[in-house]
């Protein structure tokens, strides 16, 4: 299929941004977004716009559709907020005026997505119809279409679901394709898209992460232990296997849910990431990829995510351990404290300097705010069935 230009929008996607209220977006005070950030709740399709220093909620946005895997990422000057909903809602969100600037139904089924690095671009990864679209980040409008298509075992081209979007350095997007087995990457600088597509990484790449200097892009791998590594410094080498250990093993331990790849951590020059089906924080030398330490935890990890000074590391648990926090100080290797911010911890979310942590509990319908340093409970917001919370300085911050 033959692409348009990157600048122009595809009029074949017959989809068209809708205004939310008034085609002008309502004036607003003046006041900067750096404090600002929002947190899903899912069950009103809904999000709450907070304000990070005065710890409280400004106001909320409804009729997001739904929300129940929703992810959220920031325009550049970190007035907007754009909400990838399950539904294959794409919504643009005015953080100053509380408003919906645009928004469109541009999929089936949809699981995230990605900023270019200069802000022009907003990519959308969709499991149905399987593939990555991309749209004028200021508008909507429909720039181009990428179907993940691939040969099944009977032959048959069909379409892989689209997982671990993330945005690299030089407007670039990476993704995993799922079914196929698959690692791309496309780079938007000329006037199509050019795909490259990495095959024969691994089995089902559930996610995917980049980490935070932008070299390394690692999926996932729910078919088969090990992960797949792909340095974006040298694209020409291909795709490497590392950590050939990492999954549930010959005992095929029960995965109550998969570990969120994008909440690895990294401190110094180690990575730290959830154990598979196991009660474990992993320790791996980021240089090699080898296996360094085993640290015994709660439960089953989800995030584990480095408070931004890298001393301490945050760890929450699958169900049914996931009323608990732990946190491990990354110098001693020992879990410092264990707290309790209610039933169903789903995510949490640093300020941009690490002196406070937010972390949603959706079945006790709040939202807790704890002092990093003494643990001391900050702040209780009431907040119906919330779960991810993010925080603007991610529009900075790559694959964030």
């Amino acid at each position: 299929m033959k692409l348009p230009g990157l600048r122009t929008p595809l009029i074949a996607l017959g989809l068209a941004a809708m205004l939310a209220g008034c085609q002008a977006t309502p004036p607003v005070e003046p006041r900067g977004t750096g404090d600002l950030g929002v947190v899903v709740e899912r069950a009103t399709g809904s999000l709450a716009v907070v304000d990070t220093s005065e710890r409280r909620i400004l106001t909320r946005v409804e009729g997001l559709g739904d929300l129940s895997h929703a992810s959220v990422k920031f325009s550049r000057d970190a007035r907007y907020a754009f909400v990838f909903g399950r539904d294959g809602g794409l919504s643009r969100v005015d953080l100053l005026s509380g408003e919906i600037t645009h928004r469109v139904m541009q999929s089936g089924n949809s699981i995230g997505g990605a900023i270019s690095q200069d802000g022009s671009l907003v990519a959308v990864a969709n499991y149905e119809p399987g593939g990555v679209r991309l749209f004028d980040s200021e508008t909507l409008e429909p720039v181009a279409e990428i179907p993940a298509t691939y040969r099944n075992a009977q032959g048959e081209t069909v379409r892989s679901k689209v997982v671990g979007l993330v945005d690299a350095p030089g407007n670039r997007f990476v993704y995993s394709l799922f079914e196929a087995g698959e690692i791309a990457m496309i780079d938007t600088n000329g006037e199509t898209p050019a795909v490259t597509r990495f095959r024969d990484i691994g089995e089902a790449p559930y996610d995917g992460l980049i980490g935070p200097n932008g070299r390394y892009y690692i999926a996932g791998l729910f078919g088969e232990d090990g992960l797949a590594l792909l340095d974006l410094w040298h694209v020409e080498e291909g795709v490497t296997r590392i950590l050939p250990d990492y999954g549930r093993g010959e005992k095929r331990l029960p995965v109550y849910k998969m570990p969120h790849l994008e909440g690895w951590a990294v401190a110094g020059d180690e990575a730290w990431l959830p154990a598979v089906g196991r009660h474990e924080v992993l320790v791996a030398d980021a240089d090699d990829w080898s296996l360094k330490e085993r640290i015994p935890v709660h439960g089953q990890p989800i995030f584990v995510m480095s408070r931004p000074d890298e001393r301490q590391v945050w760890v929450n648990f699958a169900h049914p351990d996931n009323d608990v926090v732990q946190v491990i100080d990354t110098e001693t290797r020992r879990v410092i404290r264990t707290l309790s911010p209610g039933e169903a911890v789903l995510h949490m979310e640093f300020t941009p300097k690490g002196e406070h942590a937010w972390v949603s509990a959706r079945d006790s319908d709040r939202i807790t705010v704890y002092d990093t340093r003494t643990f001391e409970v900050l702040a209780t917001l009431e907040s119906e069935s919330p779960s991810g919370i993010f925080f603007t300085d991610r529009a900075h911050r790559i694959g964030l």
